[in-house]
């Protein structure tokens, strides 16, 4: 399969010349088009306002590999490539492997996903593989799951959507299985801290702190478990996600509230 794989851990994180290397190994045409450093939390941000370039990258990933950094997001990364940088259409679009988890409404702050979601918004299915860890090194049990997941979709094509995939940090004998599941919900503290630099000005940093992991009862709730409880079981997760958000239950309750422009509008020119 031709195999485009991007990030957001930047071009020389672990996690990607561990997943392309290994599908490379596999006898997949693989291209990296990735960020030239870390931009992690970056969501599905592009570049509109200065050039964006992108640099072949030799010796850092499997010879076969053809590889770029780019000075881009995550979604630049994956528009340049097939929009500029690629000869043919990639059959899928993988992101990852990310250094720490992507479950529940971490989704919508990840580059990561959002990589991958660009796939799916050019109409190519798409992966994104986390490792729900900051700190272990051992990619091989996320990296062989993604070998084998791409080789069922080879027989098994995707419709245009993302499987947006997690594999617990542990060993592999210890992961009990693979688990379909629903995005869950991950609430944090989001905590600025308050600092003084040399020259005596005020800056704030980040440092969102989880609370608490809430599991959501009710809609499909009998149908599959949430990413966050399968992996506190040491279950793989595949969540299914697509860009439209649309709250479909709640269009009829819009039917009876009969919105309107206003018949008296007058305009005040205030700008």
């Amino acid at each position: 399969m031709r195999l485009l794989i991007s990030n957001d851990d930047g071009i020389f994180a672990l996690g990607i010349r561990s997943l392309a290397n290994q599908l490379a190994a596999a006898g997949h045409e693989v291209s990296v088009v990735c960020p030239d450093r870390e931009r992690s939390a970056t969501g599905h941000g592009l570049t509109l306002h200065q050039p964006i370039r992108a640099e072949v990258v030799e010796s850092v990933f499997h010879p076969t590999v053809k590889a770029w950094a780019c000075s881009g997001t995550p979604a630049d990364c994956v528009k340049l490539a097939l929009w500029a940088l690629l000869e043919d259409k990639p059959d899928l679009v993988l992101s990852g492997i990310n250094h720490g988890s992507n479950l529940g409404t971490d989704v919508l702050y990840s580059g990561t996903v959002s990589a991958a979601m660009e796939g799916v918004v050019e109409g190519i299915p798409s992966i994104a593989l986390s490792l729900t860890s900051f700190t272990s090194q051992d990619f091989g049990p996320a990296a062989a799951f993604a070998q084998s997941l791409v080789a069922k979709l080879e027989k098994h094509p995707l419709p245009e959507i993302l499987l947006n995939v997690n594999v617990p940090a542990v060993a592999a004998e210890a992961i009990a299985g693979v688990a379909i599941t629903r995005q869950g919900i991950r609430r944090y503290i989001d905590v600025f801290e308050k600092r003084i630099d040399p020259r005596g000005k005020t800056y704030y940093w980040l440092a969102g702190e989880l609370l608490e992991d809430v599991e959501e009862s009710g809609y499909l709730a009998d149908q599959a478990p949430t990413d966050v409880q399968a992996i506190r079981n040491n279950y793989i997760t595949i969540t299914p996600l697509q860009y439209n958000l649309t709250c479909a239950s709640s269009l009829a309750m819009f039917k009876n509230l009969a919105l309107d422009f206003p018949k008296n509008y007058q305009s005040n020119n205030l700008h």
